[in-house]
């Protein structure tokens, strides 16, 4: 039997480069062949895909940044990049070609469109991304990780929830260790590259807390590159044992000894903490497209495992007051993170796996290959 073949295509953010990595784990453990295809933002992110996918940056382009020349130009440049993706397709043909959306995923996908290879789509949040949507009625299955999902009329979509690496899927329902007098540890996370207001608001309300809980608090806070320094002063002005980063590469194992996680609630976020089992407070951003983070937050608040914080009702006051509630109540932080596990879906990427394999007409494969971690 030849050896199958994928073609991952993604955008360029944390939220779609790790559910894609995630599927990639699982099927290289089937015996598939994969690339990824994304631009050079994403491939900043890969340096945690296993060294036997093959890369390939793409020409992709978005109308939402530049000036009017260059936004004229994006037509021509995804029009060369789908061309360029079926020239190759048509040289060394996947079986199957899945899109977890951001632009850099539209020349693969547009390519399998023209090409008629079986193609879908995963979507992460609870609102299609602008390009999932071009997609959604022109692919052969769409999946969806969060539920429910605003849809276009006439499309339906199967819920495997959002895919976490292989890094999260073996802390799995880690033992959680309720908030005491002990160390303890708080990690705040802000998307791919921090968040402005978490910078601005995390580090004085943790400040605030009193003595006797900070004085037992390590906390971990990703923070732009330009916020970074800033933070990490304040923390040290104050006495906080605090680390500040614009990334952490084992935000799993962190977030595994965490008592407590502030997050933004993109989707991979939310799908980490329920897979890992923690208490959060998410902070939804504002301005994503549809409000599509609020129903990223929606099934861990509504489950009992997390507190939503409105971006408009956030402050230093209030923030404090949602902290305590989480580390002065350790029965309490034990339910949420009890809650949070139920609420998980550690098996969405091997869910998603069947679905690839019988879109590729591969589903002996999978009989082959006990469930579980993959």
């Amino acid at each position: 039997m030849t050896q199958p073949y994928l073609v991952i295509a993604a955008g360029g953010t944390g939220g779609h480069m790790f559910p894609a990595q995630a599927l990639a784990e699982v099927l290289l453990r089937r015996g598939w062949r994969v690339k990824l295809s994304t631009d050079a933002r994403g491939a900043r992110y890969t340096g945690g895909f296993p060294h036997s996918i093959e890369i390939e940056e793409v020409s992709s382009a978005t109308f939402a940044r530049g000036n009017v020349l260059a936004r004229a130009a994006v037509p021509f440049r995804v029009a060369g990049g789908v061309a360029a993706m079926a020239s190759r397709m048509m040289r060394d043909k996947p079986d199957v070609v899945v899109g977890f959306g951001g632009y850099p995923s539209i020349p693969a996908l547009g390519a399998a469109t023209l090409l008629k290879i079986p193609r879908m789509i995963h979507e992460q949040n609870g609102v299609l991304g602008r390009v999932n949507a071009i997609f959604a009625k022109r692919v052969d299955c769409v999946a969806c990780g969060t539920w429910p999902t605003d849809l276009p009329e006439g499309v339906e979509a199967v819920h495997v929830g959002n895919p976490v690496r292989r890094a999260v899927h073996d802390r799995a329902g880690a033992a959680y260790i309720s908030p005491g007098e002990y160390p303890m540890s708080v990690l705040v996370i802000g998307g791919s590259q921090g968040a402005r207001i978490l910078s601005d608001v995390v580090p004085p309300a943790i400040a605030a807390l009193p003595l006797e809980i900070v004085r037992h608090l390590r906390v971990s806070q990703q923070a732009r590159e330009e916020d970074a320094e800033r933070v990490a002063g304040f923390y040290a002005e104050h006495d906080v044992n605090a680390e500040v980063l614009p990334f952490f590469n084992d935000i799993p194992a962190r977030m595994s000894e965490a008592q407590l996680v502030i997050s933004r609630s993109g989707a991979s976020s939310v799908a980490d903490i329920s897979v890992i089992g923690r208490p959060s407070i998410l902070i939804p951003y504002a301005a994503a497209t549809g409000d599509h983070q609020s129903a990223n937050a929606r099934a861990l608040v509504e489950a009992g495992a997390a507190i939503r914080v409105p971006e408009s009702m956030l402050n230093v006051e209030s923030l404090t007051e949602q902290i305590l509630a989480v580390l002065q109540n350790p029965e309490g932080a034990l339910q949420m993170s009890l809650a949070a596990l139920r609420a998980s879906r550690p098996d969405a990427a091997l869910d998603l796996a069947g679905l690839v394999e019988t879109l590729a007409g591969q589903t002996q494969i999978s009989q082959t290959h006990e469930g579980g971690a993959e």
